[in-house]
């Protein structure tokens, strides 16, 4: 039996409180330019949605600001000192793509991670460069001096120099929602308790990552907080509106990004790419869910049949 799924606005609230507090983290570790950058990814979310709903004669709905949040989550993927012309086309971006497939009762792949897809196509040598943690920057300054993220320096050469705590607290060089381990861990839990988001798939693509890490005798720990894991764990895989509604065909559908994932960084170096996976693995979503639909049609015939 599926769990009653929880209303719209609910979960909404939910996950804009934890990216708010993510938000938080990143003004305590690079300065205003970080809120700067929240405000003009969800400003600009939100501008291109209300634009976009009334061009298709609608209007806009409490339930339509999701835009909010996957301007935050954009945000959070990328560098505090980004060019905010390159953040705010890249939302922009997302709500477009969104509204010509369907709008969001057609999600069929996050937002948020197409946008960044889209960036890292684009600039990728803007957003894959960043300064360190606590070089706070102002709203127009310009930062001297900027460096690769912990997660490519691992990749390239397997050290990751850090304490447990500096990991946890997340004071290593990244972008400052995929480096915030603790409030990650806290915000899954809370989360997943709420039924925000599918616990399967977040559940998958943590074990995913865990197994393939055992098997080829790397640190689990690294593995899990390098690359986007467990931010793209929470906010892209198990977006609800995306992964599959049973937790059975989601947990096996983390499973797969995690594995393909783990196997291009353990190949190539690619930083994180799990969400470039989470991209390309639209159609497992898609097929998931119609095997659901067609099992869910073929339950109801069997009741009725029962029931004659």
């Amino acid at each position: 039996m599926l769990k009653r799924s929880r209303p719209e606005k609910s979960v909404l609230s939910d996950i804009l409180l934890t990216l708010v507090t993510l938000e938080t983290m990143a003004y305590f570790y690079y300065g205003t330019r970080a809120l700067a950058l929240a405000g003009v990814c969800a400003g600009c979310s939100l501008a291109a949605e209300i634009i976009s709903l009334r061009l298709m004669g609608r209007s806009f709905r409490i339930q339509d600001a999701g835009c909010i949040a996957d301007g935050l989550i954009i945000s959070l993927m990328i560098p505090a000192v980004t060019d905010f012309r390159i953040a705010g086309t890249a939302a922009i971006f997302a709500v477009i793509i969104k509204n010509v497939l369907g709008g969001r009762f057609n999600m069929i792949f996050s937002r948020a991670a197409v946008a960044y897809v889209f960036m890292l196509t684009s600039w990728e040598n803007e957003i894959m460069r960043f300064t360190e943690p606590h070089v706070r920057t102002a709203v127009a300054e310009v930062p001297e001096k900027l460096i690769d993220s912990a997660s490519h320096i691992y990749n390239l050469t397997g050290k990751f120099d850090y304490t447990d705590l500096e990991i946890l607290w997340g004071n290593f060089a990244g972008a400052s929602g995929m480096t915030s381990i603790l409030l990650l861990a806290v915000s899954a839990v809370i989360l997943i308790l709420r039924r925000d988001i599918s616990a399967g798939a977040f559940i998958g693509t943590v074990a995913g990552t865990v197994i393939f890490a055992v098997i080829t005798s790397t640190s689990v720990t690294y593995s899990i907080v390098t690359n986007a894991v467990l931010f793209t764990a929470i906010y892209i895989i198990a977006d609800r509106r995306v992964a599959p509604v049973n937790d059975f065909y989601a947990f096996f559908y983390g499973i797969f990004i995690a594995m393909f994932s783990f196997i291009i960084v353990l190949t190539t170096a690619k930083e994180n790419a799990i969400i470039i996976i989470s991209v390309l693995f639209t159609p497992v979503a898609l097929g998931f869910r119609n095997l659901e639909h067609t099992i869910d049609i073929a339950r109801e015939e069997a009741e009725n049949v029962g029931q004659q």
